[in-house]
């Protein structure tokens, strides 16, 4: 079996001092790639800074005998973003993959949650993609070769109690990704979103120390290095992986029930007739696409 490298390619992996970011930036380096570990080395809520993480993951790197350079900026404006492609260039002459896996937990109740947990969650996860993903951009289209990979969660696809901020960010990430996947097409910038459970500061919060133990990180950065080599064509994918498990998602729908009203408005009591119906999925439909998604409604 021919080993999938990473040679003569650059990779940005932002949150790159912990967890899934640190097992990233490892594997890919181990298979050539030289690596941008960014991490602004604040705590798991977002406070604070500091180099340490991200000098200490860059250490173990090149003790294995590989590249790479530590970055503290933020993601979370374009002058951060920026600054980190700028130094990936200064390194090691351009810039190839970007994972975007920053994120910060402020978790708490609905009834309880405040306008400035909201803004920070969705300051660090979405704001922070937006950024990273545009300041590699122009450079991936140049080049005619990107891949990016977003970091959603289970908690983005289906909810979590006491997760409203992340949750929604979460979500945000998938029609992000696929949305950039369908633009980057014709330059073979590739897009794809991964939704992880895996150990890691923020799963600690929420899952016990037995199941954190067999949740290692390195099972979801093999599939994310998957992703961003240059063999995989994949893209607009969203995925959960694992703990050895992998899953590809598409939106399944119920073939539905059409109003034979003339004018297409139905009473509000024929919706209720009819409900049971509307969300009958024991034969889903497999939704690829808006276009597909619509035709249903044009035809």
């Amino acid at each position: 079996m021919s080993q999938i490298r990473f040679d003569g390619k650059t990779a940005i992996v932002t949150g790159g001092g912990g967890g899934l970011g640190s097992a990233h930036a490892k594997l890919l380096a181990s298979r050539g790639a030289n690596v941008v570990v960014n991490d602004l080395g604040g705590d798991v809520t977002g406070h604070g800074k500091g180099s340490s993480m991200a000098d200490k993951v860059v250490a173990e790197i090149r003790a294995a005998g590989g590249q790479a350079v530590a970055s503290y900026d933020s993601v979370s404006d374009m002058a951060g973003a920026q600054a980190i492609v700028e130094q990936a260039k200064r390194a090691f002459g351009g810039v190839h993959i970007l994972i975007n896996n920053a994120g910060i937990l402020r978790d708490t109740s609905f009834k309880n949650l405040g306008e400035d947990d909201w803004d920070a969650v969705f300051r660090v996860h979405v704001k922070g993609a937006f950024c990273m993903s545009k300041a590699v951009w122009e450079n991936f289209r140049e080049q005619n070769f990107g891949r990016i990979v977003m970091t959603s969660s289970a908690a983005g696809l289906y909810g979590n109690f006491g997760q409203a901020n992340y949750s929604a960010a979460k979500m945000a990430l998938v029609g992000f990704g696929q949305t950039l996947a369908l633009e980057g097409a014709k330059n073979n910038v590739l897009t794809n979103v991964i939704c992880p459970v895996a150990a890691s500061r923020m799963t600690a919060t929420i899952l016990p120390p037995e199941q954190l133990a067999k949740l290692n990180p390195a099972s979801v950065s093999a599939f994310a290095a998957y992703l961003c080599s240059a063999e995989s064509k994949e893209s607009g994918g969203v995925f959960e992986v694992g703990a050895g498990r992998y899953f590809h998602l598409k939106w399944g729908r119920s073939p539905g029930y059409r109003s034979p009203a003339p004018d297409g408005c139905p009473s509000v009591e024929e919706i209720r007739e009819h409900f049971a119906q509307i969300k009958d999925l024991s034969q889903p439909q497999i939704i690829r696409g808006i276009a597909e998604s619509l035709e249903s409604f044009m035809s």
